[in-house]
């Protein structure tokens, strides 16, 4: 007999691990580099992006009882659904805006959508070379 979670149970445990990471994230780089601008959120958006390129690529590969849909849904949808912060993202362009820094804002959005976009693949060949 095998136990199973369901699945919207298994997706509110890894967005709660997800957020804690994220909090912690938040909280520690401003220290390190500053508010000026949104490193942490830019940091996390792009991280965030490579790992799933990472996880999907290694499980695109993977079968059997630990790699299986439950395990996915967990790490994509669960940890990276709640650490990746594209919502906030939107508000803190929102706010460099407000502050009349539109050159900041617009390296912001280029610069967060670009590299993510270029983290993603760059995590889909890593795992595909290796696996």
């Amino acid at each position: 007999m095998t136990f199973t979670l369901p699945p919207a149970l298994v997706v509110f445990l890894g967005a709660g691990l997800g957020g804690v990471l994220r909090h912690f994230i938040n909280m520690a780089v401003p220290k390190f580099l500053g508010t000026g601008f949104p490193f942490a959120t830019f940091l996390i958006n792009v991280s965030g992006s490579f790992i799933m390129g990472l996880i999907v690529g290694y499980l695109a590969f993977k079968d059997g009882v630990f790699w299986n849909q439950t395990m996915r849904l967990f790490l994509t949808t669960g940890i990276l659904g709640g650490y990746t912060t594209f919502s906030t993202f939107s508000l803190d362009f929102f706010f460099l805006v407000e502050r009349n820094a539109y050159d900041l804002a617009f390296a912001y959005v280029a610069a967060s959508v670009l590299l993510a976009l270029a983290a993603v693949f760059s995590g889909m060949m890593l795992m595909r070379s290796i696996a």
